[in-house]
């Protein structure tokens, strides 16, 4: 899906910053991963393409999936998927996404390397707040024994777009 990379710029473009730090009555607005999740797909929903085969899907379970019970994966709930529900042939991007104030960074790097080992052709790792956490994801990539490919991107400040910072590779042996 071409237009992926388009569309993930755009929808960040216009998340405001009522869904980038939600406030709070009477404290300092704070970091939700699920607030900025919700209006990052309805942003994407709004792009998406008439008639594409793929659909944007968020929270998928995917424990129960038979493949993955073969595999013994665990629970995985990617935050994104842009898929063809039902079909293994339209496995296109798994989106986790995290704040800088988010924690299980390796759990989000196992999700998307799984993932793309399952044969899903992209695998994006999302941070937004500020870029604090890209030192501490490259790090824990580096020490990560079945990294896949994974895009790194960043997302700075409420209105603006995402961008990609470069491709996490998997460690030389």
């Amino acid at each position: 899906m071409e237009q992926l990379t388009e569309i993930l710029r755009q929808a960040t473009a216009a998340i405001s910053n009522d869904y980038f730090l939600l406030p709070i009555h009477g404290a300092d607005p704070v970091y939700r991963e699920r607030v900025y999740c919700y209006e990052l797909y309805h942003q994407m929903r709004l792009r998406w393409p008439e008639g594409s085969p793929y659909r944007l899907n968020g929270e998928v379970d995917k424990s129960a999936h038979p493949y993955l019970q073969q595999m013994d994966a665990g629970r995985p709930k990617p935050d994104l998927l842009v898929h063809q529900p039902g079909s293994g042939e339209y496995n296109h991007a798994v989106i986790e996404v995290k704040s800088v104030a988010g924690q299980d960074i390796q759990k989000d790097l196992e999700t998307l390397s799984l993932f793309q080992n399952i044969g899903y052709e992209r695998a994006i790792f999302l941070i937004y707040g500020a870029d604090d956490r890209v030192a501490k994801v490259r790090s824990l990539a580096e020490r990560a024994p079945h990294l896949a490919p994974i895009e790194l991107w960043l997302h700075l400040a409420p209105n603006a777009p995402a961008s990609l910072l470069h491709t996490l590779m998997p460690p030389r042996s």
